[in-house]
């Protein structure tokens, strides 16, 4: 298949791990085919990460309010509907002026293949397997007929259709250069140095089942900053009473909260800046491995073969012999895969990063 001259439209709304593992078919299709156009319906929210790859040409926001969250409400159904239709009905506009060659659907739902089929015309490529009818939207479907389990490998099983095949160059996040400034200057004033030691600590997730306890995560902070690393704690806004708790429980010298303070942007940049990212099974986790940082994952609910960080320079944490691993619970009474995850085996694998060679900053 020829791409060279045409347009192609990604379809993958959210969420940022989603988006994440797609970036590397995206940058393999770039590279096969410099003169194509790139479009991509995004959540609006993801928008400014895509504004700033370079194999990303045209970036369509969206927003389409969340049924699935805690505290959605009950009128968040009619409230995401009434959202879908007029997200329908201006980018059937914006497609009619200037449409697309080829619809990638790598989110794989009955809604994008209602954002697919208002582009006119087109060839529409979707997986096989995919959920809530949406194989009757497309024209092609790609067959996960190797079995693979995660979520990079099944995305780039579309470079099969495309006529080309992904290379390591591809796994790369574009960072912009004022991103790094901001941060730079906001360690600056937390007193970090450019020689310092860093582990990003993202301590928060959607589902109550992934977290760790506060207790754990401050002696975890006390016991880096008496290595001489720096803990910083990453999230958003909504995280920050969450994080203040564990900060206010650590015994002396206090981590750095960076919630609420950075960008996305700007948080990719300090992780990409991080020696080591220790935390949950969240959007930044595969942000913190597709920037090249050292992970370590601490897992229970979810299985790490699907959506695990990708890649060979990560470690995850779990508990092997519970039955009960990857129940795929949002919540849970007793949390006993996340207990059993102790302090001291975090600690020793974040310190086996710092301390291997070729990671240690120069002073």
């Amino acid at each position: 298949m020829e791409l060279d001259g045409k347009r192609i439209l990604i379809i993958k709304q959210s969420s940022l791990g989603d988006i994440i593992h797609t970036l590397p078919l995206v940058h393999a299709v770039r590279r096969q085919y410099p003169l194509v156009c790139i479009g991509w319906i995004v959540e609006q929210g993801f928008a400014a990460l895509l504004e700033r790859d370079d194999a990303v040409d045209v970036v369509h926001p969206i927003h389409i309010p969340s049924t699935s969250d805690p505290g959605a409400g009950n009128t968040a159904y009619w409230r995401a509907f009434a959202a879908t239709v007029s997200t329908l009905q201006r980018l059937r506009q914006q497609f009619k002026a200037s449409p697309y060659d080829l619809i990638l659907d790598l989110h794989a739902s009955f809604r994008s293949g209602l954002l697919g089929l208002v582009n006119p015309g087109g060839l529409r490529i979707g997986f096989k397997d995919a959920k809530e009818g949406n194989t009757w939207f497309q024209h092609r479907l790609v067959n996960n007929a190797a079995g693979y389990q995660h979520a990079v490998d099944k995305n780039l099983l579309f470079c099969e259709q495309l006529g080309c095949a992904v290379a390591a160059e591809d796994f790369y996040l574009c960072t912009d250069p004022d991103d790094q400034a901001k941060v730079a200057s906001f360690l600056k004033e937390e007193g970090i140095l450019p020689h310092d030691r860093i582990v990003y600590v993202n301590a928060t997730a959607r589902w109550q089942s992934k977290f760790w306890f506060v207790s754990r995560w401050s002696e975890l902070c006390d016991r880096l900053l008496a290595a001489g690393v720096r803990p910083v704690l990453g999230g958003s806004r909504a995280d920050l009473a969450y994080l203040t708790e564990i900060v206010e429980s650590m015994s002396g010298k206090k981590a750095v909260i960076a919630a609420g303070r950075l960008s996305l942007p700007e948080s990719i940049a300090l992780m990409k800046r991080a020696d080591v990212y220790v935390g949950l099974d969240t959007g930044p986790m595969h942000v913190a491995a597709m920037v090249g940082t050292p992970v370590v994952a601490l897992f229970g609910p979810t299985h790490p073969e699907r959506v695990g960080p990708y890649g060979v320079r990560h470690v995850v944490m779990r508990a092997e012999h519970l039955d009960c691993l990857c129940c795929r619970k949002r919540s849970c009474d007793h949390q006993r895969c996340m207990e059993e995850i102790t302090t001291d085996s975090v600690f020793a694998q974040v310190m086996n990063f710092i301390e291997s060679e070729g990671l240690t900053r120069p002073a």
